[in-house]
């Protein structure tokens, strides 16, 4: 018996927002497979089986909806992060949250580049939906950083921390590490890279004494 494909909702199916949360799955979806380069509207509405002026109803263009999808990704990954730390393990949070940023870098690939090579959030104004969004991702090395210290000294230590961790995620994705130090792995470099920051953190704590 052969298995019939699923049936395509019609377009009065979506209602109260409904095809704008498709489209945003959907695209998520695309750019996974084949890049931001690969969501276009009048796929997206063939494959929800609504008209091509559909989508325009709930984005005014294509960079409009990826920002979107970026925004939902910031807020769906910042969640499973949050769920996966666990404050009984040997391993610090910061060191749970470093591993966990790796291997979402290195396993959506695009998705991660959406987020953080696309300009979107550049562009994304203050206060916006992306920009909202990928501040509370943020917020989660600043909570792991001494409550201690003093406001800006704990947004420089999470800022310099991010960055790393950014510049480490994109040079082992597109294999640009130097030849000389590949015997060293990138699990062990972001061992070091939380180490050193949470000697670098508790100095600084220290001489608030």
């Amino acid at each position: 018996m052969t298995g019939s494909s699923p049936a395509r909702k019609a377009p009065n199916a979506y209602h109260h927002g409904g095809l704008r949360e498709a489209l945003i799955e959907t695209a998520m979806g695309e750019v996974e497979r084949g890049g931001p380069e690969a969501v276009g509207f009048s796929a997206l509405a063939k494959s929800l089986g609504v008209s091509q002026a559909a989508p325009y109803r709930h984005f005014a263009d294509r960079e409009e909806l990826l920002a979107a999808v970026a925004a939902k990704a910031f807020r769906t990954f910042g969640a499973a992060f949050r769920e996966m730390i666990d404050p009984t393990a040997e391993t610090s949070k910061l060191g749970q949250i470093a591993h966990a940023y790796l291997d979402f870098g290195l396993r959506h690939v695009e998705l991660y580049r959406l987020m953080y090579a696309s300009r979107l959030l550049q562009r994304a104004p203050v206060g916006s939906e992306l920009y909202t969004a990928a501040d509370a991702s943020f917020d989660l090395i600043l909570e792991s950083v001494n409550p201690a210290l003093d406001d800006l000294t704990r947004r420089r230590f999470a800022l310099k921390f991010w960055t790393s961790m950014h510049g480490i995620v994109m040079l082992a994705e597109q294999g640009l590490l130097p030849p000389k130090i590949r015997r060293i792995s990138v699990a062990e470099i972001i061992d070091e890279l939380v180490r050193d920051t949470e000697l670098a953190i508790a100095t600084a704590a220290a001489d608030r004494e």
